[in-house]
């Protein structure tokens, strides 16, 4: 098995206001068919809550933040899924399921390196 993130991009909005309860009832009905699959994920909020960081010059220099979106968009990566799956092509089938893949928005599916990380 493999494992797959799956980026989502949707409008900018922010999710967590009951006006968008409807379409977060569809992720959590994507998230009760795909359970088995599902590795972890989350919503995001909105791009106006980023902070963007960088590091001037080299390793242990200056950290700069930016308060704000990196870049103005009109589809902003809002949420991700950590998906299992056989293969490229049943991760694609999972995606599909995924609403931004059929609401305006659209997923990004994109393999996963493993790495042993220590779990707290």
């Amino acid at each position: 098995m493999a494992l797959y993130a799956a980026l989502i991009y949707s409008d900018d909005v922010d999710w967590s206001d009951p006006q968008w309860a409807d379409q977060i009832a569809e992720y959590g009905e994507f998230g009760q068919t795909n359970a088995a699959s599902i590795r972890g994920g989350a919503v995001l909020y909105p791009t106006s809550t980023a902070t963007v960081v960088r590091v001037a010059g080299a390793r242990g220099g200056d950290v700069l933040t930016t308060d704000g979106p990196y870049a103005e968009t009109k589809e902003a990566f809002t949420g991700f899924y950590l998906l299992e799956a056989e293969d490229l092509d049943a991760a694609v089938a999972m995606a599909g399921q995924i609403p931004a893949s059929w609401s305006g928005g659209a997923v990004e599916l994109r393999p996963v390196i493993p790495r042993n990380v220590p779990q707290g």
